[in-house]
C-alpha cells in the first residue's frame, strides 16, 4: 500500500513539458495528494487558464503512478485559488536560472512590485548575473515566458513571467 509521502516522491519525477528542467513540484502546481484505499487522487492547478500542458501533465502523472502499479489514479483540476509564481520552489527558481531562464523576480507576484508590463522590473541575466537588461517582447518561447536581452553580455534570454 503506497503512502502519500511515496506519491509525492513519484510526482517529483514528473517534469513540466514546457520547461523540462522543472518538476511539477518545483513549479508548485500540485495542490494535494489523497489516498482512498486503492485510489490515488492528485489535485493540480494550471499555471494559467487554458494552459496547453495540463493534459500532458495529467497523462505523465498517470503514467508515472501506473509504472508503480497504481492503477486507480484520479487527476483533479483546481482553478481557485489561481496559481502564482510565488508557489514555485526556491530549488525550482535556481534550476531555471541554471538552465538559462531568468526566474520570476521576488515580490512581483505578491504585489510588492506593481508592474504589469515588466518595463521597470530589474530582471537579472541568468548568464552574467547583470541587472542591466531590457524587455524585447512580452512573448517568449512559451506563453509563460517573456523575451529579454542583457545590455552587458548582449545575450538574449527568456524570463519566466510573474503570475499573481
Amino acid at each position: 500500500m503506497p503512502t502519500e509521502a511515496h506519491i509525492w516522491q513519484l510526482l517529483e519525477e514528473v517534469s513540466d513539458p514546457e520547461v523540462p528542467v522543472l518538476s511539477i513540484l518545483d513549479l508548485g502546481i500540485v495542490r494535494g495528494v489523497r489516498l482512498e484505499g486503492e485510489q490515488v487522487h492528485v489535485t493540480i492547478t494550471p499555471t494559467y487558464s487554458g494552459c496547453p500542458a495540463m493534459n500532458t501533465i495529467a497523462t505523465e502523472i498517470r503514467l508515472r503512478l501506473l509504472a508503480e502499479g497504481l492503477t486507480q489514479v484520479h487527476i483533479h483540476n483546481q482553478l481557485s485559488p489561481a496559481w502564482t509564481t510565488d508557489w514555485m520552489s526556491q530549488a525550482g527558481r535556481q534550476k531555471l536560472e541554471d538552465y538559462g531562464i531568468a526566474p520570476p523576480v521576488d515580490g512581483t507576484a505578491t504585489g510588492h512590485v506593481l508592474n504589469l508590463f515588466g518595463a521597470d522590473t530589474a530582471v537579472r541575466c541568468p548568464l552574467c548575473k547583470s541587472t542591466h537588461t531590457h524587455l524585447v517582447s512580452q512573448f517568449g518561447s512559451t506563453a509563460c515566458k517573456a523575451h529579454y536581452q542583457c545590455d552587458d553580455c548582449l545575450e538574449p534570454f527568456d524570463y519566466f513571467k510573474c503570475h499573481a
